[in-house]
């Protein structure tokens, strides 16, 4: 029973901790365009590799 007494203090540390954590992202702007990432996803922004130089052949 004695370790309550570690348990709950760390417990409710923890817990505020988590609950700033998620307040500061709220104020931060991290979930304001919930949409914007879902569609990112679908436009492909990749560059396509250049072609290969041929490489020349020795004829020894």
């Amino acid at each position: 029973m004695e370790v309550l007494l570690y348990l709950i203090p760390i417990a409710l540390v923890l817990g505020l901790a988590g609950l700033g954590a998620f307040m500061w992202s709220l104020k931060s702007g991290q979930f304001d365009d919930m949409e914007g990432a879902a569609n990112r996803i679908l436009f492909d922004d990749d560059i396509p590799p250049a072609p290969k130089k041929p490489t020349p052949k020795s004829d020894d």
